[in-house]
């Protein structure tokens, strides 16, 4: 392949960055929509054909396992060869095969289990049960966020001094039942992928020597939302001899909240000097009013390495920014501009709505229900997540492997076969009691049961063992396909009269062709049914799943990083919604919410609407808003101000709207008809008539909370709004 080939068509900082010497550590710098992805999977084409780097001398770490994809796709087409053995996947996808192809030296069995968060917080619920921790006192879901912040920071329980915080010394207690009940059970939980395997390679200098001279080239995309442990990983791995490529933005690190820091970014200069870095500014996405509202609102955090996006393609239209009454006028806009659009002939797929929190998706997908127009929310179960999947898998588990305690406990009883609670508690004790498995130990407490409840586990474990002699010898695809109908879950489906559309037997059916698609060679560290098992545990770590089709799509902005539409509606742009009223006091907080909305406006391709609500019910109540700060922060020179006249669209106001003004003005006093007022009790309402005069005036005042009242005038204390 000639260098022509892998450089044409990159601008000339996209081919610097692309043509890079060997021997010299790089960030790239890419601002949203300047082809980042292209220069990570052409520098992989230069590396490999221009200065002959074998292909498996690469290592190649991307945020998402549909990223990986993508890059494998992209580099097959590019170097015309597949490229199966090189290591490309997520930070989890090669921990995974780094402990697969070493599971001795990390004190691991081959068999070694990945714990999905579901399974994870079962098992801490179950640990917390049986040691009598006060579920009400110390919630199960901020033990399992405080165990799994411990090793995203690479910390064991060890390391961890509670001092006098009764908390923390609750949580580190079920922190190491939890690890102990993980080592005795084979269990590897996400973070502990990345933890174990850094502690593998740390503490094998034979092992952390053959990987730091194999891999000559490491190149890692989204470095900006690296966490502490991936960092160190990072670090380890490099040598100093072997060159470290780094892809990043620094105003798109949006996962504080999930342990990424943004500090890593601004780190690399020292840990990795020298290092040459390179801006990619030119963007292939945005209008020039888009990217020029989203540079100057950027502007406005400190700390960051410094860029400026631009475009050649032209001004585009103005930015609209919609003021509605409420979250109902709000979606009643987007909605109707959408019809507007389609009627013009745009699809719905090249709408996007986003919102900063998931709640604020109900009022949207009504108004769209009511204008007909098909939507999906993006950021659904992802397909290895639903429950009948893991149905279907744990069955796979257990003939592969009958000491798979986690996947006995959930099919055990599933389909309904008549073994209870009592039943399983003791299989747990005698378990427990006797250091084996709950497989083993269903066997040995068969004899000390009744016989009804004896007969139903007997039938259970032959129906298992029966099961792995019979899928012995057949492919992965036909094994998935025996063990769901013998296993007895396609027929259970089939009758679930709560499964109307019969989605969940169609996706067991996809579980079949997910099974025959499964490419092997890609993970040639274990055996077939093992990997596939663990594509599924991995899979649902990691990426939505959501079909586009014709649909516009709901998400939260979070969900839309990484995507682009040509229509964007970036929604509920409230102080104390967006930014998030957490934010408020703490400058780093503050900082990302901004990165946030600048992730979000970049999504859009041809035109940008912003909206807020002066009025908006959230989360049971009412509440008034002021603008989001955010939007004062973007020149007037880029938006197109669109106010909504009060009354005009009365229809969308059945319910008591306060501020509806459509009711003829009669005046008693100060009062007149069709006020807006406020009461201590009843918060606030409409006045709607007038009775009587001096003390013994009444008044008629419709509230939004409280319903129709007549008051007293002069005893109703009334507030004017």
């Amino acid at each position: 392949m000639k260098l022509s080939e892998i450089i044409d068509g990159l601008n000339s900082e996209q081919s610097q960055s692309v043509t890079l010497d060997n021997d010299q550590n790089a960030l790239i710098l890419a601002g949203a929509g300047s082809g980042k992805t292209r220069v990570l999977t052409h520098r992989i084409a230069y590396l490999v054909t221009q200065k002959n780097i074998h292909i498996d001398a690469i290592l190649a770490v991307t945020f998402t396992n549909k990223a990986a994809l993508e890059m494998r796709e992209r580099l097959g087409l590019l170097l015309r060869r597949p490229i199966r053995s090189m290591w490309v996947g997520t930070f989890h996808g090669l921990a995974h095969r780094l402990l697969r192809a070493h599971p001795i030296e990390a004190n691991l069995s081959a068999q070694f289990q990945i714990l999905d968060q579901q399974d994870q917080f079962r098992i801490v619920k179950r640990l917390m049960k049986e040691n009598q921790i006060d579920e009400s006192k110390y919630p199960v879901r901020k033990i399992q966020w405080f165990i799994n912040q411990q090793k995203d920071e690479g910390i064991r329980p060890t390391d961890i001094d509670p001092g006098y915080n009764y908390f923390v010394k609750q949580s580190v207690r079920v922190f190491e039942l939890y690890e102990a009940h993980c080592i005795a059970n084979d269990l590897i939980d996400f973070a502990e992928l990345l933890v174990r395997s850094y502690e593998l390679l740390k503490n094998n200098t034979e092992l952390l020597s053959h990987y730091k001279n194999r891999f000559e080239h490491i190149l890692i995309d989204e470095f900006q939302d690296t966490n502490t442990i991936q960092y160190k990983w990072i670090k380890l791995i490099s040598s100093g001899q072997n060159q470290v490529f780094c892809v990043g933005d620094d105003d798109q690190s949006i996962y504080g909240w999930r342990g990424a820091k943004i500090e890593n970014i601004q780190k690399l200069e020292t840990d990795f000097h020298p290092i040459q870095t390179i801006r990619l500014e030119q963007n292939y996405r945005s209008t020039g009013n888009i990217l020029g509202a989203s540079n100057a609102l950027i502007a406005n955090n400190s700390n960051r390495l410094g860029k400026s996006l631009w475009t050649d393609s032209g001004d585009g239209e103005p930015i609209d920014v919609y003021e509605a009454r409420t979250e109902t006028d709000e979606a009643d806009f987007v909605a109707s501009t959408i019809q507007k659009y389609i009627d013009e002939g745009a699809s719905p797929n090249e709408f996007a709505i986003l919102y900063r929190s998931n709640a604020q998706s109900r009022a949207f997908e009504e108004r769209l229900i009511k204008y007909n127009i098909p939507y999906i929310i993006y950021g659904g179960l992802r397909f290895f997540e639903r429950s009948e999947i893991k149905d279907a898998l744990c069955y796979l588990r257990l003939m592969e492997n009958s000491s798979d305690n986690v996947a006995f406990e959930r099919v055990v009883n599933f389909p309904t076969r008549g073994i209870g609670n009592a039943t399983v508690e003791k299989v747990r004790e005698f378990a427990r009691d006797n250091h084996t498995n709950l497989f083993q130990a269903a066997n040995a407490v068969v004899p000390t049961l009744a016989t009804r409840a004896a007969n139903a586990l007997t039938s259970f474990i032959q129906l298992i063992e029966q099961m792995n002699d019979d899928a012995k010898h057949l492919e992965l695809s036909e094994k998935v396909a025996y063990l769901i109908k013998a296993s007895g879950l396609i027929n259970h489906y089939s009758n679930d009269k709560t499964d109307k559309a019969g989605s969940k037997k169609e996706n067991l059916e996809e579980l079949i062709a997910a099974a025959k698609q499964y490419n092997h060679e890609e993970d040639s560290d274990m055996n077939e049914v093992l990997g596939f098992i663990s594509l599924a545990s991995l899979d649902s770590s990691g990426d939505t799943n959501a079909p586009v089709n014709q649909n516009v799509q709901l998400m939260t902005i979070h969900s839309a990083k990484g995507l682009e539409f040509p229509y964007v509606f970036l929604t509920g742009m409230e102080e104390d919604l967006f930014p998030s009223r957490q934010s408020k006091d703490e400058p780093h907080l503050m900082d990302e919410e901004r990165r946030l909305c600048y992730v979000g406006m970049t999504r859009a391709m041809k035109k940008l609407t912003l909206s807020f609500a002066v009025k908006r019910f959230l989360h049971g109540q009412s509440l008034y808003a002021y603008p989001s700060r955010f939007l004062d922060e973007i020149p007037s020179q880029y938006l197109n101000t669109i106010k909504q006249k009060y009354g005009a669209t009365q229809q969308n106001y059945t319910e008591d709207d306060i501020f509806n003004q459509d009711i003829a003005p009669e005046s008693n006093g100060q009062l007149s008809v069709g006020a807006t007022v406020k009461h201590a009790k009843f918060g606030f309402g409409t006045v709607l008539n007038f009775e009587g005069d001096g003390d013994s005036a009444r008044v008629q005042i419709k509230f939004k909370q409280a319903g129709t009242k007549w008051l007293i005038s002069s005893y109703a204390n009334l507030e004017f709004v």
